[in-house]
C-alpha cells in the first residue's frame, strides 16, 4: 500500500525540521526526508541559540524584539525538552561604550517586553 502525505520536506536541517514541525502542528501529514541524520550538516554546527531579539533592542526596534520574544515563548511552550531559558552574563570593561546602568535599563526593558520578572536582570 502506498502512503500519501500532504507535505514532503526534503532536508532535516533547522529549516526543514521547522517547516515539518509547523506543518504537523497544523494538522498536515508530513514526510521529512534527510540524506544522513537530522541536523547533520550546518545545523549541527549552529549555536542553537534562540536569542529572543535582544540584539534588536539597541536599535530601538521594539516590535521586532517583542515578536522574537513571542516566537521564543511559543518554542518554550511546544518544545520544552529542546528549548530552555539560560542565564547570560554581559561583561562590562572600563572602556566599554555601554555603562552598567544602561545595560540594566536595557535588560529590564527586555524582561518587561518578554513578560519576565525584572529580577531576571538583578545580576547586572
Amino acid at each position: 500500500m502506498t502512503e500519501h502525505y500532504d507535505i514532503v520536506v526534503i532536508g532535516g536541517g533547522i529549516h526543514g525540521a521547522g517547516v515539518a514541525q509547523a506543518a504537523a502542528c497544523g494538522g498536515y501529514s508530513v514526510l521529512l526526508l534527510e540524506q544522513t541524520a537530522l541536523a547533520a550538516g550546518t545545523s549541527s554546527r549552529s549555536s542553537k541559540l534562540i536569542h529572543g531579539g535582544l540584539r534588536y533592542l539597541e536599535g530601538h526596534d521594539y516590535a521586532l524584539v517583542r515578536e522574537s520574544l513571542q516566537e521564543r515563548a511559543i518554542l518554550l511552550n511546544i518544545a520544552p525538552e529542546l528549548v530552555r531559558l539560560q542565564p547570560f552574563h554581559i561583561p562590562v570593561y572600563p572602556d566599554t561604550s555601554r555603562r552598567p546602568l544602561t545595560i540594566h535599563a536595557g535588560l529590564s526593558l527586555y524582561a518587561l517586553l518578554g513578560g519576565l520578572p525584572e529580577t531576571a536582570t538583578a545580576g547586572v
